[in-house]
Order: structure tokens, then sequence, then C-alpha cells
């Protein structure tokens, strides 16, 4: 698996952002390829006791589902146009989450795109579908693919190959939740 770069303050992947989740994205090995994060969510990101607020797992859904166009050299960058979000069952703080992100149907700039958080035991706890659409460098106000900010740095938490092995069976058991 390969790490994705990360950017020093954002929200969902910054490194030095004290605030911030601090997540790592990986692109698979696989055809077709996935990108999937592992990841506990601190407790202070609760909405409800003991549930992951919702505008978090939103946020965790629109960042999986973006970086599956991140790959390549340089990486292709979107922006979120339209993000769908079904919860399927509470995302809970302080236990160990797998997010994934596939591309559905790329037609040149405008990629629709799906992911997902499952729980222990391959839980499907929420999914998303979201339509992206490519944007030039040139639209974040400077040249992002040079900046020193968008880099891959080094990695505490590596996602084990079991993962990758997971991704490339497609053995994951699901379990549907409410509606």
């Amino acid at each position: 698996m390969n790490q994705q770069p990360v950017s020093r303050n954002c929200f969902v992947c910054g490194v030095e952002n004290p605030i911030g989740l601090g997540m790592r994205f990986y692109e698979t090995n696989t055809d077709p390829v996935q990108v999937i994060a592992e990841y506990t969510v601190p407790a202070r990101y609760q909405g409800y006791p003991g549930v992951v607020h919702g505008g978090i797992v939103a946020t965790m859904l629109d960042e999986v589902t973006s970086r599956t166009i991140f790959r390549g050299n340089p990486p292709r960058f979107v922006v979120t146009a339209r993000l769908s979000i079904r919860y399927r069952k509470p995302v809970p703080v302080e236990t160990p989450l797998r997010l994934t992100g596939r591309i559905v149907e790329d037609k040149g700039r405008v990629i629709t795109v799906a992911g997902e958080i499952q729980g222990p035991g391959g839980i499907l706890l929420a999914e998303a579908e979201a339509v992206v659409v490519e944007v030039e460098p040139s639209f974040f106000g400077e040249d992002i693919f040079s900046s020193s900010d968008w880099q891959v740095y080094p990695d505490a938490h590596p996602v084990t190959d079991s993962v990758e092995s997971r991704a490339a069976s497609g053995a994951d058991e699901r379990s549907g939740g409410g509606s």
C-alpha cells in the first residue's frame, strides 16, 4: 500500500493541527484501487455520549471519498459538489474504525465516488456517495503540488497488511443497520 500525502494544517489529515483528526490514508495495490484509513475517533469528537458527532462522520466520509482521486503523479485535486450520507448505526468513539473509498464513475472532470465506515467485525456503520469536481491547483491560490505543506510525513501507525488483504478479497462481513 502507498501512503498518501497529507497537509500540515488540514482538519482531517493535518500533522500539526492541534484540534484536527490527524488521519492517514493509503491506496491499495488492488484493482480497482481503494483508499483506506484505520482510525479511532477520540471521545472529544462525540455528539451523544459514546457516539461520534454526525458532522465528524460526514467529514471523514468526505475525505475518504475525495481521496480516491488523489492517486497519480501529480495527484488530481477535487472539491465536493454533493455529498449524500446514510447513517446506518451509531459510530462509536474510542473504537477502531475502517474507512474505505472507491471510484464509482469517472467522467473526467466530474467523478462519482463512494465511501463507508465499518466498525469491529466489518459492521457497516455509515456510507456515502459523493460527486466531486476536479480543479486546477491554482484554484487553491498557490502551487499546491510544490508546497512543502503537502507531502508524505513519517507514519507512526501504518495500516496493517491485513487491511490490504481484506480489500483484495472483498471478504468483509457486512451487517446492515436500520434504515
